[in-house]
């Protein structure tokens, strides 16, 4: 699967075909979150094929439909559960985000594994994903923004210096500045010539030389 784009989330219900020994198949109902409906139906097949004895050729899609969001205006925390294959084995993680919705959440997810763990999109199983209570968050990128000013939230990276008995002074944290850098030639003043300076006249060191006759400098 190539997570392109942003992912969606679909609802997957499928079943065997129907057999003279088995008239009435049980229905099988699995989230896929996907870039469309396409791949949402081949990732049904994928993973119910691991989990019961169906495959496509003797099933079929019952629905296939795309689910969103509640209340897509406001900020929520997702925790999901993964399991991903890397070069050396198999991982459990659990990872959360804080998103819009569970689809977006999702997709920063597949972003952020492919940038620090290398994990292809076809080697991610999305286990669970759940909406959590802000006092239940465990990441501090995300515990960061459970502030009661959120634009003050630059002050909790600081409690560990409160802690150890230290003052918020400004002196305690010095501005810190850059000088500025200086790549322009050196400009003339105005109203002065643009003429280089003649060189000092007299005798350079380069075009004195000793005379092998009496041993006295000559120029």
């Amino acid at each position: 699967m190539k997570a392109s784009g942003t992912l969606r989330e679909y609802k997957v219900v499928g079943r065997c075909l129907p057999t003279p020994k088995c008239h009435t198949p049980p229905l099988y109902r699995m989230r896929i979150f996907a870039p469309n409906h396409v791949v949402a139906k081949s990732r049904f097949w994928y993973f119910v094929s691991q989990l019961k004895k169906m495959k496509k050729s003797s099933g079929e899609i019952v629905y296939c439909g795309q689910v969103f969001e509640k209340s897509p205006l406001r900020v929520k925390n997702f925790g999901i559960w993964l399991r991903y294959d890397s070069r050396s084995g198999t991982h459990n993680m659990y990872r959360e985000y804080r998103d819009l919705t569970t689809a977006g959440a999702v997709t920063q997810c597949y972003r952020d594994m492919g940038a620090r763990h290398r994990a292809r999109a076809h080697s991610i199983q999305i286990m669970k994903v759940e909406e959590i209570a802000a006092g239940k968050c465990r990441r501090p990128a995300v515990k960061q923004f459970h502030v009661s000013d959120p634009e003050c939230g630059a002050d909790a990276g600081l409690q560990g210096v409160v802690a150890h008995g230290q003052s918020l002074d400004t002196d305690c944290f010095p501005p810190h500045r850059t000088p500025r850098s200086n790549s322009h030639c050196p400009t003339v003043c105005c109203g002065a010539s643009t003429s280089h300076a003649s060189p000092p006249r007299g005798p350079t060191p380069s075009s004195r030389h000793r005379d092998p006759l009496n041993k006295n400098l000559r120029l």
